[in-house]
């Protein structure tokens, strides 16, 4: 009798991931930007950011050179972040109702005009502080309408498998604006002053806002509230809709608890990151030059983790998003220790690398387990919870280092970090969070 022998492959069937090179998977992360409407929304979007990331820099030299000082400035950086915690349900909503593009647009060209009209201010010398606040406040509240617009409108333009390469490759446009927008504004402001810098940050939103409205949708996928039925909303009107919003987010336990999670390391993190890392900078590594080695690497990390997106694609989400979160105790245990330089850049690159992918495995989770018509909605109330409690840890802090000290408040935010990523794991609805491999998922 002859032996068994093993049935020859299909040669059908694909191969695992496993198999595939990394080679392969880089070649693969660019087949997004083959798709027109793709390709103009990543354009745009770097560059939005490019232009954004010099604003706040812009804005802060502004103040100062109005004769303002800390308490300005404050007021001047906190009116952006203000209007952006009261409306961003409501662009969530505005987003999920009309053409996000056109929101894009709008919103782009609504920080456009502020900012130009901030610079002529600026360049014949009339400015003053609540000008400044008002410009801040403008710009962030069109930032409320604009993130959840252009997060959701990647479903639009990106078919259902590519859509984690294209986040990440989003995130990593993002991210290489980051680290460019402010070393350019400050070539900017040094060598013509703000005016200047806020004239480009206002001249990349009006070139974006074209290349924005240059993307064509189909006409059942422009509005996205027409794409799935409304049965059972809570009431209607822009009320209404923010409510079905609301009840989207604390009707999945497993979105509930993780959007908890963010709101919890995300103010722990800037607390510890923006507030006490300057402070720890002055004191211990003698200045801001060595302070800014390591925020720098912090941003070659978010980079690093955009490109690491790229070519690994983990199906673990709830594992994957915990762990990067997780990431983010490591830098401030680090300076709690008063660990040498090279080990504390180590910890910020692997911090910013872990959150940025746990970041892209989110997002591509959201937009595969929420419905498109509201999708927007829901990640208006996720970007809410993280920024909602930083005020709150911004003003605590200081009281608390006081009492403490330094490098034991820096631990406990360490190990709050810690605890608040890790323990949506106990939850088998969180621990089991997958995300469909991409030759898998259904076309768009």
């Amino acid at each position: 009798m002859k032996p068994v022998s093993a049935a020859p492959p299909d040669p059908t069937e694909p191969r695992p991931d496993v198999r595939a090179t990394w080679r392969a998977r880089l070649r693969e992360a660019v087949v997004p930007l083959a798709g027109r409407g793709f390709r103009l929304h990543w354009c745009g979007y770097l560059l939005s950011w490019a232009g954004s990331a010099v604003a706040p820099l812009a804005l802060a030299f502004a103040a100062l050179a109005t004769g303002g000082g800390p308490q300005t400035l404050g007021v001047v950086l906190a009116a952006g972040v203000l209007p952006q915690i009261v409306l961003l349900p409501l662009g969530g909503v505005i987003a999920d109702r009309y053409h996000r593009f056109r929101v894009m647009v709008w919103a782009n060209v609504v920080c456009a005009l502020v900012e130009t009209a901030a610079a002529c201010l600026l360049w014949s010398g009339a400015v003053h502080t609540w000008q400044l606040a008002v410009t801040s406040g403008v710009c962030g509240a069109a930032g409320a309408f604009f993130v959840p617009a252009a997060d959701g409108a990647v479903v639009q333009v990106v078919p259902a498998g590519q859509r984690r390469t294209a986040n990440a490759l989003l995130k990593f446009g993002q991210n290489m604006g980051k680290m460019a927008g402010p070393a350019l504004g400050g070539v900017l402001i040094a060598t013509a002053g703000p005016a200047l810098a806020l004239a480009w940050d206002a001249l990349t939103f009006a070139v974006s806002a074209v290349l924005f409205a240059r993307i064509e949708v189909p006409r059942t996928a422009a509005r996205p509230e027409a794409a799935a039925p409304r049965a059972g909303r809570p009431g209607s009107g822009l009320c209404g809709e923010m409510g079905r919003g609301w009840h989207e987010v604390w009707g999945r336990r497993w979105l509930a608890v993780m959007v908890c999670q963010a709101a919890v390391t995300g103010a722990a993190w800037l607390a510890g990151y923006q507030m006490l890392g300057p402070l720890y900078g002055q004191r211990v590594l003698g200045g801001a030059a060595l302070w800014g080695v390591v925020v720098s690497a912090f941003t070659g990390g978010l980079i690093a983790g955009a490109a690491l997106a790229l070519a690994w694609r983990p199906s673990a989400a709830g594992a994957v998003v915990c762990g990067g979160t997780g990431a983010l105790a490591l830098p401030l245990a680090a300076i709690a220790v008063r660990a040498p330089l090279p080990a504390l850049v180590a910890a910020f690159v692997v911090a910013g690398a872990g959150l940025e992918l746990a970041m892209v495995v989110w997002l591509s989770l959201l937009q595969e387990r929420i419905p498109g018509d509201r999708l927007s909605r829901v990640l208006s109330y996720s970007t809410l919870g993280q920024i909602l409690p930083v005020p709150v840890a911004y003003l605590l802090t200081g009281p608390v280092t006081e009492s403490l000290g330094l490098h034991t408040t820096l631990a406990w935010a360490a190990a709050l970090v810690t605890t608040a990523a890790l323990l949506p794991l106990v939850l088998p609805q969180v621990r089991h969070l997958t995300v469909t491999p991409p030759r898998r998922a259904k076309a768009a």
